[in-house]
């Protein structure tokens, strides 16, 4: 009842359950009835490790690796450790709580892991780091340096975690009228940090062509190094075709499956979290004329290789 009249700000000095809890007892009424409801916890629950087993553990997630023991991963698991547990001890957790709370004793938190490509090189990487660094570090001042990439826009609502006022809980809405999207051509100035952002129907060379002859609308008689990826729009025939005709636009590729090195990534994952995530996208012309608002009048100061701004 005090779910149902939005009460929830006085639900815990009620009945002592969070929000959450109040769900989850809720939706087992509905399925199993009153019996759902009586407490069926039995004292305190037996420990399945002796304290010695326990200590032996936490100590083998804080100085050691799942790799020292035949795992394929140098990271930390749920799944590792209870795999682990049960080889040494033959002890099976039926649930995560006693895993995580041996993470906690060993001074360890939850992260979300950054995407890396199986496929990266790191040797490529490193080498491309170190002659893109020798590049832009001898360049003509007058030359335009350039961050390029493309994003999608969809009516698919994003959602990240938020901070609100205990008592507060975000609604998200979400689009039930079918996928729309655009895409949004992106090219960092590197030298002053300002964005150059359009609003395109599609990716394609034919697209890439005529957003190139606008960025040279932009920078009319300067010479532009262009770094970007190798995208197959990107080396189109029709693109390349336009780059011949303008001998002053350089292209400087990113290797294969490291986009983080690319600062316009990190431009999209800002314009992302200020403008669209946690947003009902109803109108998608709207939703990404705001977004490409955003990443014109704003400044971003994003390294590349290795380097700041370049001066």
């Amino acid at each position: 009842m005090l779910l149902h009249e939005g009460m929830q700000e006085k639900l815990k000095s009620f009945t002592g359950y969070s929000r959450a809890q109040a769900f989850r007892l809720k939706a087992k009424y509905l399925s199993e009835g009153i019996s759902s409801l009586t407490d069926k916890r039995q004292g305190k629950p037996k420990e399945l490790l002796t304290r010695k087993q326990r200590d032996k553990i936490i100590e083998i997630v804080k100085f050691k690796t799942p790799d020292k023991f035949g795992f394929a991963s140098d990271h930390w698991t749920t799944g590792i450790l209870g795999n682990l547990i049960e080889r040494e001890y033959e002890v099976k957790y039926k649930s995560k709580t006693s895993l995580y709370i041996i993470f906690k004793k060993a001074s360890f938190s939850y992260h979300r892991p950054i995407t890396r490509y199986d496929l990266r090189d790191e040797k490529e990487v490193a080498e491309w780091q170190k002659k893109a660094r020798k590049k832009l570090e001898n360049l003509d001042q007058n030359t335009v340096v350039l961050a390029g990439d493309e994003m999608i826009l969809t009516t698919e609502t994003t959602i990240q975690k938020v901070w609100l006022p205990q008592g507060e809980y975000p609604k998200i809405e979400v689009s039930t009228g079918g996928r729309k999207r655009r895409s949004v051509y992106g090219f960092l100035n590197l030298r002053i940090g300002k964005e150059h952002a359009f609003k395109t129907e599609y990716q394609n060379m034919f697209v890439t062509a005529e957003i190139l002859k606008r960025i040279r609308n932009e920078y009319p008689n300067q010479k532009i190094l262009l770094l970007w990826d190798s995208a197959g729009w990107h080396k189109g025939s029709v693109v390349q075709e336009y780059l011949k005709q303008d001998s002053n636009i350089e292209i400087l590729h990113f290797p294969r499956y490291a986009p983080e090195e690319n600062p316009q990534e990190h431009v999209w994952k800002n314009g992302r979290s200020a403008v669209t995530h946690n947003r009902y996208i109803e109108d998608i012309d709207e939703a990404t004329d705001d977004l490409v608002k955003y990443f014109n009048q704003s400044k971003f100061n994003y390294e590349i290789a290795g380097l700041g701004l370049i001066s």
